[in-house]
């Protein structure tokens, strides 16, 4: 340590005395640097005496403060010790009076909880009072104010412990309810009654005149027990509690949500007549008429529906009730007794299939009916739900299906199963459908309209699941008669078969697009099975919906179009080939050139074979749809096109004539058949065409094209790149697009016309 402080030392005055003395004249400093040193000498030597004699003192004193905070801690902590026995002792002391000042708190709080039930009770008490003194000087307006106080604190002490006065103030108020209620359900249905209400058998649909003052004074009246009707309305908690008490019909859950006071009133009359018209022992309740008493509830919403529109609607608006709509409620209201009475029923129909199923039909006819003619609102409920109870249910898909199955069977016995009905009538049916296939496919529309308006998501799901069931039932149906007829594929029966798959697969690619059944593949996907009360989303994502559900139906019925296309259009190309055996054989090298007619004639050998596809042409032009003939001859000219092309030419050789012949049959005779389906027939025949073109060309230019693909195929390579040798390019340029070179070649090498030492070469 000695040795590095002394090299630190003697480094620093070297430091110093480089920096100080730069050159020679720096020596004349010497005497001020000096004075400056012996000064900061002195300065540090100041410093050191200072602080050797303050830092004792100061450590003195922090030893003295230190003492004496322990000295105050511990006078601290024996004082702590002390109180904590103090308060010790006093808690002890003070124990005894603190349980009996607890007691006595206890039974203070006991006896203020007896003082606020007293209080509530006196409060009942009272008001009750001051409703029993209103209600006997006639003041029903008083009764009701007092009423409708009572029951706001009813609400309030509904959240009380107190199980007793709460079952006290409801029992009150239920006490008051009913007289209040009775009360002004008297005078409300007089004064309605005085107004024409109910109207029945009114023509106009309007209420009875009245004096006008008296009408003024009922209308009046009228408003004033309207609005104190809903104030005594009681909530839907307790509406509800006492309704499933005693409701034992099948209702939907929104039918359970009570109406208001005075629709109820409204309604009252109308139940009365429907239970006597419609239940027990009166002939108007008959089994077999639903559309009886379905009828008399359309006709009570169109008898009321200004009524409530001009007289109730405004009262509901003004009681600050804007959003209950007085027709669709009273509609509600009604369609209650339409759901009774289908439930009670139902236990009848059931064993019945022709009455079950003629109820069904009136009870869709008048939900439709309902909803489109009398707008209630798609969101409201109706009565459909009756009819997906699960035994109700499970009885009207076993009947939807007897029924199809014996419709099919009817269809399919009937003599005129495969005849179209606008046979006779030109240009109206392009389809050419049969009434078997037209008429399966109404029955599968009807049941789609039957079961669309169902509210159950899964309830149209099993329909939907029975429609794809019958629609595969139809296609094995139509499989079966037609290898029954396979024998004869260009018979009246085959074709319309075709037209009939046909048919189907038309119309159920229309109906894969539409809302309905999109929505059914999207809940089908969504796997919405999982629960029967499942109801339809108003908007359903179908953005990312993969398929349709007819896909798979369309796909067989597909497949089996496919096959019966096949078979008759080989039975077409297999009758054409049993007559070409001599057209192939004709003596194409012998034939006289055009030098030597007058006028060319098509071949004597080719007029079997035309005369036999004009005929097939037109027999399936007649019978087959549209679209199905369009693939036909596609297809026919497709094979004619290989087949003349195939056993024709490439198997002939020709002179000028037998060239010129050929070209003559094909583009005078064959290609004019199909002119009557297409304006350019001979693109269907591009290589019979070309080939025709290539064996009729000017010797020369054959010659000049023969050599440049001679050269190009089998001699020197060439430049593929240029156009001037390229073979390609020269028979575009000659018209020739669809053979390649090599067939060109090969055409060209049918040819017998070539000159003198041209016949060698080739």
């Amino acid at each position: 340590m000695a040795d590095n402080s002394h090299l630190e030392n003697r480094r620093f005055v070297q430091e110093f005395i480089n920096s100080e003395f730069v050159h020679m004249k720096s020596l004349n400093n010497v005497e001020s640097i000096l004075r400056r040193v012996e000064e900061d000498k002195k300065g540090l030597e100041d410093q050191l005496s200072t602080v050797s004699s303050e830092v004792p003192k100061k450590i003195e004193g922090a030893v003295q403060d230190a003492s004496n905070s322990v000295r105050h801690i511990q006078d601290i902590s024996e004082e702590q010790t002390k109180i904590s026995q103090d308060i010790t002792s006093h808690l002890t002391q003070t124990q005894p009076t603190k349980e009996n000042l607890a007691q006595f708190t206890t039974q203070v709080e006991g006896v203020e909880r007896y003082v606020h039930y007293l209080r509530w009770l006196t409060f009942f008490e009272e008001m009750s009072n001051d409703i029993q003194q209103s209600v006997l000087v006639n003041s029903l307006g008083g009764a009701v104010n007092f009423f409708a106080e009572m029951f706001d604190i009813c609400e309030v002490l509904q959240k009380s412990r107190c199980v007793n006065l709460v079952q006290f103030s409801n029992s009150t108020i239920l006490f008051w309810h009913r007289i209040l209620k009775d009360k002004l359900s008297s005078e409300f249905e007089e004064v309605v009654k005085q107004l024409g209400w109910p109207f029945l058998g009114v023509s106009t649909h309007v209420p009875l005149q009245v004096p006008r003052p008296t009408h003024l004074e009922l209308t009046f009246r009228l408003e004033t027990l309207f609005e104190q009707l809903l104030k005594i309305q009681l909530p839907d908690t307790m509406t509800g509690r006492m309704r499933r008490s005693s409701q034992t019909s099948m209702v939907s859950d929104d039918e359970e949500r009570p109406l208001l006071l005075p629709l109820q009133l409204l309604l009252k009359p109308l139940r009365k007549r429907f239970k006597f018209h419609f239940t027990g022992s009166k002939q108007t309740n008959a089994l077999d008429k639903p559309e009886w008493y379905l009828t008399q509830i359309l006709g009570w919403i169109r008898d009321h529906a200004d009524f409530l529109d001009h007289n109730i609607q405004p009262l509901l608006n003004r009681a600050g009730h804007p959003h209950v709509e007085a027709k669709v409620e009273f509609t509600r209201g009604l369609l209650t007794l339409v759901a009774d009475k289908l439930a009670q029923d139902m236990d009848s129909l059931l064993y019945d299939e022709y009455l079950f199923s003629h109820t069904i039909d009136e009870v869709l006819l008048f939900d439709r009916e309902l909803r489109g003619s009398y707008n209630y609102p798609a969101s409201q409920p109706g009565v459909l739900h009756v009819l997906t109870v699960q035994d109700t249910f499970h009885r009207w898909i076993t009947v939807e299906r007897k029924f199809a199955v014996e419709k099919m069977d009817l269809l399919f016995s009937s003599e005129t199963a495969w005849t179209c009905q606008y046979g006779d009538i030109e240009d109206v049916d392009d389809m050419k459908t049969g009434e078997c296939a037209e008429g399966f496919m109404t029955l599968m529309l009807a049941l789609t309209d039957r079961y669309k308006p169902l509210p159950s998501a899964a309830n149209k799901l099993q329909f939907l699941d029975l429609q794809l069931e019958l629609i595969d039932d139809f296609r094995i149906r139509l499989t079966q008669v037609m290898k029954s007829e396979a024998q004869d594929p260009l018979g009246y029966t085959f074709l319309s078969i075709l037209n009939a798959v046909n048919y189907v697969i038309s119309v159920l690619r229309e109906w894969s697009e539409t809302v309905f059944f999109l929505q059914l593949q999207y809940y089908r996907a969504e796997q919405y099975y999982t629960s029967r009360d499942q109801s339809l989303p108003q908007e359903p994502d179908l953005s990312s919906l993969q398929g349709a559900v007819f896909d798979e139906l369309i796909t067989l019925f597909q497949l089996l179009r496919t096959d019966m296309l096949s078979v008759v259009c080989n039975l077409v190309f297999t009758e054409m080939k049993a007559r070409s055996k001599d057209y192939k054989d004709e003596k194409w090298l012998g034939l006289p050139s055009d030098k030597e007619y007058i006028s060319r004639m098509v071949s004597a050998s080719a007029c079997p074979l035309l005369l036999l596809l004009k005929d097939r042409l037109h027999q399936l032009q007649l019978q087959l749809a549209t679209s199905l003939f369009s693939r036909v001859w596609q297809t026919l000219a497709d094979i004619i096109n290989t087949f003349i092309m195939e056993e024709v030419i490439l198997n002939n050789h020709f002179n000028d004539g037998g060239a010129a012949q050929l070209q003559f049959d094909m583009t005078r005779n064959l290609f004019p058949l199909f002119g009557e389906y297409t304006p350019r027939p001979d693109n269907y025949f591009k290589d019979v065409k070309e080939a025709c073109l290539l064996l009729n060309l000017k010797p020369g230019s054959a010659i000049l094209l023969k050599e440049m693909l001679n050269k190009t195929l089998h001699g020197s390579k060439v430049d593929p790149n240029t156009e001037k040798e390229s073979p390609e390019k020269v028979l575009m340029d000659m018209g020739v697009f669809k053979l390649s070179a090599q067939e060109a070649e090969r055409v060209l090498n049918l040819r017998a016309n070539w000159p003198a030492g041209r016949q060698g070469r080739s």
